[in-house]
């Protein structure tokens, strides 16, 4: 049945009727479903494991305690309902009048033009806004709570205030009330079945389907860069990939991944691939692909990562093409494996890795931005007693975590498209590899959450040890290239430049625009976003200082990358032909380990 934008006008009474009794099936089922598993389960105290009712408990003791400053923040809210009353009375009367509230730069749930030009559901997002801020700057004010405290208090308020929208619900939002009158609230229907569709796919639990996930297929129009794989073991896959120039840089390229998300946000479309542009641009490209874990791998370490992943991958490089030298390139916490590699490596005194790119990359974890709401001791503690149980951390519980950070853009737009106005998600590329979840084995990610974000041992020299080796990042003395964005909510670019400012080597920071993914995958036919470099030769010790010397410049940052790496080799050989090396090609890329869809 078609759920487009008018597909309830076309509905008859026989579709209709389907409809219903579709809905009646799904719900009866799943509510039984539902009911049986509790009965299983028994009857259990709801518990605190994120600590969340604890912190408001605080929050509202001190809040409480302070009477008058209560009282003010009161009447500071009449006051502005006072005045947004008054606005609308002048409104209501045809006359023009500056609005109390406006939502701010970018967001998106006011978009529809009848959110400021029809007198009532402009006076209901005007009181929405103007409580939210209210609700916000009252529980933010609240003086005496700890950091960790203060910070679950304003996520989460963020959280309800957001889950609160008006935009959320039918008669509340414009553009979903007119779907619904038009389409008699057909439209609703189609929603709540799209609703017990995705309850179904999460086996009881909502799923939110973001995108159309039948409408990509690896290898054939998503990850298609042509490549073979030439090496796996139990923690990776390694791709090379087939050159498209005559010529080639004598230095391989390895790309060393996070294992939170797959490989192939770097090769998306042919228009925004960075390894096939990589690959155009005449470099030997390498990639890890990692396995995506299960019990099995319960007992991988961060070690693992890095002796089974890049430097199992380097000594597959150098029986491939000779070279026992490469340029380097780890994306978020590959990065963060990348530094860890290169520090071990100096301590080793081997020379393997000639450069080192970090894309978005923390190496010190004492700012982590929102993220450290998610880690403190009784929230790990909780983690670790369900990894250790199963062996690994479920992929969808990270990937709600992370769509926690942005709930308006990955949680509530797709509420109000699929379940309020009927419709089925667009087709888009990025949000396939969002929702392609990956595992997290359960040792690795204790050691990863305790001893970096916990403890922020990283920067520590000899903080950590891998493999009884002392990880001291100032002994690596290799050219670094730091590439993050400015808008990024994951590895905030500030917190990443403190890691950058902290190495002895020679660091060329880069800022590029908008956020995570958006800021990296930034192709130069795009010519968007534009980037900051600072010309000093030595990064100043503050994030701010460094701004305030920045340049900025137009187009894509992998312009001033490929300047950047030719600087340092510029080399060339014959191309490298997978199919010809001395290691023999095992399948084609992208590999049977990415293929693994949970």
């Amino acid at each position: 049945m078609s759920t487009d934008s008018n597909a309830c006008e076309c509905l008859n009474p026989e579709e209709t009727a389907k409809a219903y009794a579709e809905v009646a099936r799904r719900a009866s089922r799943l509510i039984s479903e539902h009911v049986q598993r509790q009965m299983q389960k028994g009857i259990q105290a709801p518990s605190d494991e994120l600590g969340v009712a604890q912190a408001f408990m605080d929050m509202m003791t001190r809040l409480l305690s302070n009477p008058y400053k209560l009282a003010q923040e009161q009447m500071s809210l009449v006051w502005d309902y006072f005045a947004l009353w008054q606005h609308s009375l002048l409104r209501f009367a045809g006359m023009q009048a500056a609005p109390v509230a406006v939502p701010t730069r970018g967001d998106k749930r006011f978009r529809d033009e009848q959110w400021q030009e029809h007198f009532m559901f402009d006076f209901i997002k005007q009181t929405y806004l103007i409580t939210a801020r209210h609700i916000h700057d009252m529980v933010n004010g609240v003086e005496g709570l700890d950091e960790q405290t203060a910070r679950k208090v304003d996520f989460y308020t963020r959280q309800y205030i957001d889950a609160f929208s008006p935009s959320n619900f039918a008669l509340t939002n414009p553009e979903v009330f007119r779907q619904t009158v038009r389409c008699n609230g057909q439209n609703l229907i189609l929603g709540l079945n799209n609703l017990l569709r995705d309850i179904e796919d999460g086996n009881g639990n909502l799923r939110v389907r973001m995108t159309d996930t039948t409408a990509f297929e690896l290898g054939k129009n998503v990850a298609t860069t042509p490549g073979k794989i030439i090496f796996q073991n139990d923690m990776m896959q390694l791709i090379q990939y087939t050159p498209t120039t005559e010529k080639v840089f004598k230095r391989p390229i390895l790309i060393a991944p996070p294992w939170i998300n797959k490989f192939y946000i770097l090769d998306l479309r042919e228009k925004n691939s960075f390894i096939r542009w990589l690959v155009e641009q005449g470099h030997s490209v390498f990639v890890i692909s990692w396995v995506n874990p299960n019990e099995k791998q319960a007992e991988k370490t961060f070690a693992s990562y890095m002796t089974e992943g890049i430097l199992a991958a380097l000594d597959a490089i150098e029986k491939q093409t000779g070279e026992k030298e490469v340029n380097a390139i780890g994306y978020c916490l590959g990065g963060t494996l990348l530094a860890t590699t290169l520090a071990y490596l100096a301590a080793k005194k081997e020379k393997r890795i000639v450069s080192a790119t970090f894309l978005t990359t923390l190496t010190d974890f004492s700012e982590p931005g929102e993220l450290g709401v998610f880690i403190d001791e009784d929230q790990v503690s909780s983690l670790e007693r369900k990894m250790f149980k199963r062996g690994f951390l479920e992929g969808a519980e990270m990937a709600g975590t992370f769509n926690m950070l942005r709930a308006n853009d990955l949680i509530w737009s797709f509420v109000v498209n699929n379940y309020l106005m009927g419709k089925d998600p667009f087709p888009f590329d990025l949000l396939y590899w969002n929702s392609d979840s990956t595992r997290l084995p359960a040792k690795m990610h204790s050691f990863y959450l305790r001893k970096m974000y916990m403890e922020n041992k990283l920067v520590e020299p000899g903080g950590i040890e891998i493999e009884g080796v002392p990880i001291d990042l100032t002994q690596i003395k290799v050219p670094c290239f730091f590439i993050s964005a400015i808008e990024d909510h994951i590895a905030p670019w500030k917190s990443t430049y403190m890691g950058a400012a902290r190495f002895t080597a020679p660091v060329r920071f880069v800022l590029g625009g908008s956020g995570h993914i958006a800021g990296i995958v930034n192709p130069p036919a795009a010519n968007k976003y534009g980037y900051w470099i600072n010309p000093a030769s030595k990064l100043p010790p503050t994030s701010d200082e460094w701004f305030a010397g920045v340049k900025q410049h137009e187009g894509s940052w992998w312009l001033n990358w490929q300047q950047w790496i030719t600087e340092h080799d510029n080399a060339q050989v014959e191309a490298r032909d997978p199919n010809k090396g001395p290691l023999k090609a095992l399948e084609d890329a992208p590999g049977s380990y990415v293929r693994f869809r949970l």
